[in-house]
């Protein structure tokens, strides 16, 4: 997608996106489903705790490396029911959401406060050139811009980015442990003492668990598979989500509502799709309406869809295949410049 240049700034209409929450409001949508999240939270515990018992008995045998697979699905889980804590969805007060948010970061083994802070940066400027912390990656380019600026072994990589992108997210399990110790041990985070325990007990827990019950070379694939896996899981949630889509730069003027949607992507499917993505997948009704709970934004899909036709706004949905397709496109095309002059 190219960038949304100045002279495509639309009017700033704030009573458009003023019109849109009276009806979501009116909707009900907007009110907390706290039996949903009580119900997911048990849910994913017990599945949890059946898997560790299940771990335990396999013992070290081989086999093992389907319990990685497993662990891995649950672990991002849990890290959705952190993300949905980050945004207040789950109660209204802060304090509630925030106990949730650090457990949850505890057991996936992610600094909660430093996600958080990264995470409200992308919302409020998603595919902002400067200031989304979600297209600054060094290994890889979203803008043409970007892509220019690339010198050494990153420029090479980002000629070929479309088909480093997948091996890539094999490591973002251990680089969103490596970031929240960073920011933990320089004092990035409110809660220092906390994070830094919870960090801790779970490097501890889950090393001595992988390790006692494991042979080394056995305990070290499953590390390898695990994390590799849970990366790519957590990737490939996100990245459908902004890339491929318009960027903009601090030169352009553009209102909330527009912001939001001319950004974001949706994923279509069915309830199957809205489980294995966390709900991301309703990524412009959650970027409009942050706090609202995961199972009320299928509700909202075509509510907002509807407006956005009716005020000429671009909504971008597309199948699942079709999403990665527009994200790989994306990807090869801003290489292709450096290709040809190589």
């Amino acid at each position: 997608m190219t960038p949304i240049q100045a002279s495509q700034r639309p009017p700033m209409r704030a009573t458009e996106f003023a019109e849109l929450t009276r009806s979501v409001k009116h909707a009900g949508l907007l009110d907390r489903r706290r039996g949903y999240y009580i119900l997911r939270i048990t849910v994913n515990l017990l599945v949890l705790a059946g898997g560790g018992v299940l771990f335990v008995l396999v013992g070290d045998s081989w086999w093992q490396l389907f319990t990685a697979v497993f662990f891995a699905v649950i672990f991002t889980q849990f890290a959705f029911i952190g993300h949905d804590a980050g945004h207040r969805q789950i109660f209204r007060g802060k304090r509630a959401n925030d106990a949730i948010g650090y457990v949850h970061g505890g057991i996936v083994g992610m600094s909660y406060g430093w996600w958080v802070s990264k995470h409200h940066r992308h919302h409020a400027n998603p595919n902002h050139e400067q200031d989304d912390p979600d297209i600054d990656i060094p290994f890889l380019a979203f803008t043409p811009g970007q892509s220019r600026a690339k010198r050494g072994i990153l420029r090479w990589m980002t000629k070929y980015q479309a088909y480093l992108f997948f091996p890539l997210l094999l490591l973002e399990g251990i680089n969103l442990h490596v970031s929240s110790a960073q920011a933990v041990w320089r004092g990035q985070v409110a809660s220092r003492k906390l994070e830094a325990g919870l960090l801790l007990a779970h490097i501890g827990g889950y090393l001595a668990a992988v390790f006692l019950v494991l042979s080394p070379g056995t305990a070290v694939a499953f590390i390898a598979v695990h994390q590799g896996l849970m990366g790519i899981y957590l990737g490939c949630s996100f990245a459908p989500n902004h890339k491929g889509m318009p960027t903009w730069t601090s030169g352009v003027s553009l209102d909330f509502l527009r912001r939001q949607v001319l950004t974001s992507r949706n994923v279509r499917g069915g309830p199957w799709i809205d489980f294995v993505y966390g709900g991301l997948n309703y990524q412009i009704e959650h970027h409009l309406f942050p706090t609202m709970p995961r199972p009320n934004l299928r509700k909202a899909q075509p509510l907002v869809h509807r407006f956005c036709l009716d005020h000429g706004i671009d909504y971008s949905q597309c199948g699942l295949l079709r999403s990665y397709w527009h994200v790989l496109h994306h990807l090869h095309a801003l290489g292709a410049p450096l290709r040809a002059a190589a």
